[in-house]
């Protein structure tokens, strides 16, 4: 059983109920008649004409409360809250639903700033970050072919305590939803002092903070990501790594990294991306690319469905 059906499978063994509210995607409606036909998820399809107004006032009320700190007004709060992405966003707050999925039609920074204003964030983590699990056909590295790329769509630089928690959250989400053990490389231009730089020095230092955060996690860095994914390279490079070239987790030094290397193995090598899965907060939820295809906003229910079991 290839990696989707498994994801699929496993988000059928507890139906939770996942809002869509992008509903003048043709897309996204295609989507919500499979995900109800296969009996992935429950889907609330969420259009402005389906948003409650006694609720909407209620959660005007709540966002306002959340963000008056940040200098908004009420009235900003309720024109905020008149969009369906927001008002989704707050119904999973309030447990009116168990996630949502949105980007089909909304930018990431979109998508982003609603979960995290609305969900907040995880404080045991402090950062909220994004992965994609990635499915290239064919393949005899990662996991057959299975990898976890984060982040690629949150923290455009992050410090070394920053992408520790990237580290640690991607690995969760490989505990919650696949069925294999996460094998971390924390990726550089670097493969153990090849190179000298402060960049290449975070990365060293995200790996141990990383390590003292989860003991138990197979972590190594800073790789290369031939040396990461390839015995024979990193047989060569760093034999002592505890990877051995297996990695199947990958954590890129920054957001233009990871951003260009998943959608490089998307587009070269036809890689599946589920994702991006938004990774740090206190619900689940996940965004979606703009160029998005159907089976692709199935998916990213299907994940969202299982970390809210």
């Amino acid at each position: 059983m290839n990696t989707v059906d498994k994801i699929r499978r496993k988000a059928k063994l507890s139906l939770k109920t996942i809002i869509l509210p992008e509903t003048e995607d043709k897309r996204v409606i295609e989507a919500a008649r499979i995900i109800e036909r296969e009996k992935i998820a429950k889907v609330i399809l969420l259009g402005a004409d389906k948003m409650n107004t006694h609720d909407k006032e209620r959660f005007s009320g709540e966002f306002y409360e959340l963000r008056k700190a940040k200098g908004i007004t009420l009235e900003e709060a309720k024109k905020t809250l008149a969009t369906p992405l927001y008002y989704a966003a707050m119904m999973v707050r309030n447990g009116l639903a168990d996630g949502f999925v949105a980007g089909a039609s909304h930018t990431t920074p979109d998508l982003v700033r609603a979960a995290i204003q609305c969900l907040g964030v995880d404080e045991r983590m402090g950062v909220a970050s994004s992965c994609f699990i990635m499915i290239v056909p064919d393949c005899r590295y990662g996991e057959e072919g299975t990898f976890i790329f984060s982040d690629c769509g949150v923290i455009p630089e992050p410090n070394s305590r920053q992408l520790a928690y990237i580290a640690v959250t991607a690995a969760q989400l490989v505990d919650t939803v696949l069925d294999f053990q996460p094998r971390i490389a924390m990726l550089s231009y670097s493969t153990k002092g090849s190179a000298k730089s402060k960049f290449v020095d975070e990365v060293r230092e995200a790996m141990e903070l990383a390590r003292k955060l989860r003991p138990d996690l197979l972590i190594d860095g800073e790789l290369q990501v031939d040396a990461a994914i390839d015995p024979q390279v990193a047989q060569i490079k760093y034999p002592d790594s505890i990877l051995k070239g297996r990695a199947n987790v990958l954590i890129f030094p920054n957001l233009e990294a990871g951003n260009i290397g998943y959608k490089l193995v998307q587009r070269l090598a036809k890689a599946r991306a589920i994702g991006p899965l938004m990774l740090g907060l206190n619900k689940p939820c996940s965004d979606l690319s703009r160029g998005c295809e159907v089976d692709d906003i199935v998916d990213c229910v299907a994940v969202t469905a299982i970390r809210a079991q």
